[in-house]
């Protein structure tokens, strides 16, 4: 029996297994391939023969507007099913069945029904039909690899992200014009920090299915000098963790004692080098947990696939700590104050464009009522009412008894000073959310571990040397100009001429630029979502 195409000659239906047997011999099946296999004819010949593969395939893409489009522009020829497509087939399959190790939903992709759609060819309608699937299964994976599998603000409605969405028919057009191995292995972020923390997640897995860290240390607290059971507990984890060398001592000794010093920076924890509660808290966490902490970074990693800029302001909440970064080398830090759990800091990135020194603050309508009362009862005479011209409007001109905090016609404003809440300078990056970096006069937030306090913004430990390092691009003498113009006790805007990109992040899992990881606790409780999330996805972790 043979098939018969209304527009083209007859092809038995050997010729149409023959290509299903080249297909699967590229997916790496085992076929013994026909030698008929030489009179397969050249794609467009196929592709203009047989209009049931190019309706197949146009039914199956028709949900796709840029995937129908590219194929559009191509006349409908095949992509993946040619027999010169091996090394496109193969480069899709190797990349799917890697896909658990990025943390990314391997279900979604469905390889094994990809596989078994290839092998299960026998008409050219078959094959339109796993064209088009071929073409969306690499389009979600290329979606989901370079800018991630969740939608973030869908989740945590603080989290402001524009996510690098790539394009489907550019990416098609790309990709069919590329070397395929490479160009799918150039999808996943470039930052060195995406592959340190793949790379960590492969390790921590193979320590998983070693035995993991050993067991727990069982003690409230330990200290040099100490010996017994829990020391060697806490020696053998600190061991397996990379922190210590193999060494056979039941003794709390100075090398310990620098092991768990190494592991409290690691961890956020005051680096005194005792094994109090909060270190042996952190070092019982299992190993699993630590992969989980890992998979969301890397999600992470994926929403901000962008230029972060040759110089850029890298702040991490759970860090409490603003950097700025200079070609991946960081050459200034300081310790920041952040959002309250109350009061959350928002993530999203944005560009710094000026300083202003000597400023004055005006209160956000959710601070103005918490001054509410001391405003209506004629206190609180450091603030101003502002009109629309930008006047000082007198307090008794104000009837209280009219308005809310919310309908108060003014501005409320304090103006600069050593009481101003902004302190002596503040960082602009005009956005939506009305936050920013500046320096504060409350001093002694900084000398906590957990620096969760503020209303939102941003306050900085060194604010000045902050500002030295970001007009250092521009003046000569950075400290005498800032200096110069602080004694002016006038508001002062200072633009940058070179504008800095700014992104405000949330990494309860990082590492340095050696690979050693580090970690910090979830303090909004979002990582936690976000796993959820990922699970609900179908991330699969210790699967």
């Amino acid at each position: 029996m043979t098939l018969t195409s209304p527009t083209g000659p007859k092809r038995s239906k050997t010729q149409f297994r023959t290509h299903a047997a080249i297909v699967s011999l590229a997916l790496g099946v085992s076929v013994t391939l026909p030698a008929v296999v030489g009179v397969i004819a050249p794609t467009p010949v196929i592709a203009q023969e047989f209009p049931a593969f190019r309706q197949a395939l146009a039914e199956g893409v028709g949900e796709s507007r840029a995937l129908s489009s590219f194929y559009r522009e191509i006349g409908y020829t095949e992509v993946w099913t040619g027999a010169e497509h091996a090394a496109r087939r193969s480069a899709l399959v190797s990349a799917l069945s890697r896909a658990e190790e990025h943390g990314l939903p391997s279900a979604r992709y469905d390889l094994q029904g990809l596989l078994a759609a290839f092998n299960a060819v026998q008409t050219e309608r078959d094959r339109g039909f796993v064209e088009a699937r071929a073409s969306l299964t690499f389009l979600q994976y290329a979606r989901d690899i370079s800018s991630g599998v969740l939608e973030p603000s869908a989740v945590i409605s603080d989290i402001v992200r524009d996510l690098p969405r790539p394009d489907p028919a550019v990416l098609m057009r790309e990709f069919t014009a590329a070397e395929p191995v490479s160009f799918i292995r150039n999808l996943a972020p470039s930052a060195p920090e995406y592959a340190r923390l793949f790379h960590a997640k492969r390790e921590l897995e193979d320590t998983i299915a070693n035995g993991g860290w050993g067991p727990t240390v069982q003690a409230g607290s330990l200290q040099p000098g100490q010996h017994g059971s829990a020391v060697v507990a806490l020696r053998n984890r600190l061991i397996a963790m990379g922190y210590m060398p193999r060494v056979a001592t039941a003794r709390y000794d100075g090398m310990m004692q620098r092991a768990v010093q190494e592991f409290q920076v690691a961890h956020g924890i005051d680096p005194d080098g005792v094994a109090g509660s909060a270190t042996i808290r952190e070092i019982n966490v299992a190993p699993e947990e630590r992969v989980r902490n890992i998979v969301v970074a890397l999600e992470r990693e994926r929403w901000l696939n962008i230029p972060r800029g040759d110089r850029h302001v890298w702040v991490n909440l759970t860090d409490f700590s603003a950097r700025v970064v200079d070609f991946d080398q960081v050459t200034f830090q300081t310790r920041s104050v952040v959002g309250s759990r109350a009061n959350q800091t928002p993530e999203f990135s944005d560009v710094m464009e000026y300083l202003e020194i000597n400023p004055d603050w005006t209160l956000p309508r959710s601070i103005v009522a918490e001054y509410w009362g001391a405003l209506s009862s004629g206190g609180a005479r450091h603030l101003n009412m502002i009109d629309g011209q930008g006047n000082v409007v007198p307090r008794e001109y104000v009837d209280f008894a009219r308005y809310s905090p919310t309908s108060l016609p003014f501005n409320v404003r304090q103006p600069p000073g050593p009481g101003n809440p902004l302190g002596e300078v503040k960082f602009m990056f005009p956005n939506a959310h009305a936050i920013y970096l500046h320096d504060t006069p409350s001093r002694s937030l900084f000398g906590h571990s957990v620096r969760a306090y503020s209303h939102g913004c941003i306050r900085l430990q060194d604010p000045r040397d902050f500002a030295y390092t970001l007009l250092g691009m521009q003046e000569v003498d950075p400290e005498a100009y800032y200096q110069r113009v602080l004694r002016s006790r006038q508001q002062t805007r200072v633009s940058l001429l070179t504008p800095v990109p700014v992104h405000l992040v949330y990494r309860t899992a990082f590492t340095s630029v050696t690979g050693r990881m580090n970690y910090r606790a979830d303090i909004y409780r979002r990582d936690s979502r976000l796993y959820d999330a990922l699970l609900r996805a179908g991330v699969e972790v210790g699967a």
